[in-house]
């Protein structure tokens, strides 16, 4: 077992996890069942969320899994009426399914370095651009559709975004990924406002540099070599290292508790061993 962070109990508590079957909101959904929560780990890979919940459950923890396309709104009606059934009302979303594509992807930081046969801004694919957007912006929107009307029926609840560090500076080769979280970190502001009236918060995170399946690649080589992005990276993170999933629960556990953040709502917290801070001087 994980040593939970902060002394927050969240026993009762309907957590929905989209993007669950991810190493990230993975560590998120046995957090949260582990301080008590009954949570529903959705995500496209039903495989995934039944081996967290397997091992979630084993553990004498409350996790049912439900495969969901966060993009596909009568799907997630459906599934929200088996999390009633099974759970009960939603009191806390994250919003935690996303992610970049190649196709959205250029081969080369910077045009004039470019080389022949590699992608360019000039060879992005309009379809993979509009699929980023998409995924993190309309991934986002859809199921707070979904499950903000149980909060807003209780008076209460909290939704919980994952922004990027990149939404306040965008990275080098991803353009639609860095606007598309961008385009969170205005939501989740937006969200806290419109909501504001009927008791529910929404905040956001912004991990920092965390290594997971969609990026490892990027960042280490074959051999398991750091690459030289991962070197321009750890140079300009003033703590030297990538952060680790469990090192964002406490600032997940604090956005989403109703007393510890019970004022707090149109909040992007940056969780990035110092990244932001650092102007590479």
């Amino acid at each position: 077992m994980m040593n939970l962070p902060l002394n927050i109990d969240f026993t009762g508590k309907v957590v929905v996890i989209t993007g669950a079957g991810g190493v990230l909101c993975g560590t998120m959904a046995r957090a949260f069942a582990q301080a008590g929560a009954k949570v529903a780990a959705l995500d496209l890979n039903e495989d995934a969320v039944k081996k967290l919940s397997s091992e979630i459950e084993a553990e004498g923890f409350i996790c049912r899994p439900y495969k969901a396309n966060v993009l596909d709104g009568a799907l997630l009606e459906e599934v929200h009426k088996q999390v009633l059934s099974d759970l009960g009302p939603c009191d806390i979303l994250v919003n935690g399914a996303g992610g970049n594509n190649p196709r959205a992807t250029t081969d080369n930081e910077y045009q004039h370095e470019a080389k022949e046969g590699q992608k360019t801004f000039f060879d992005l694919d309009a379809s993979g651009v509009d699929f980023v957007f998409k995924l993190n912006f309309q991934g986002t929107l859809i199921p707070t559709q979904v499950f903000a009307k149980d909060m807003v029926a209780a008076g209460k609840g909290s939704i919980l975004n994952i922004s990027s560090m990149n939404a306040y500076t965008p990275l080098t080769k991803i353009p639609a990924y860095s606007a598309a979280k961008a385009g969170i970190s205005n939501f989740t502001q937006w969200l806290a406002t419109h909501f504001a009236g009927t008791g529910i918060r929404c905040n956001a995170i912004a991990p920092g540099f965390l290594v997971s399946n969609q990026n490892r690649a990027l960042l280490f080589n074959e051999d398991g070599t750091p690459t030289a992005r991962s070197h321009k990276i750890l140079s300009n993170t003033p703590m030297n290292r990538f952060v680790d999933s469990e090192e964002l629960l406490g600032g997940v556990f604090f956005l989403c508790d109703e007393k510890a953040a019970s004022a707090i709502t149109g909040v992007v917290l940056p969780i990035d061993a110092g990244f932001a801070a650092y102007s590479g001087v």
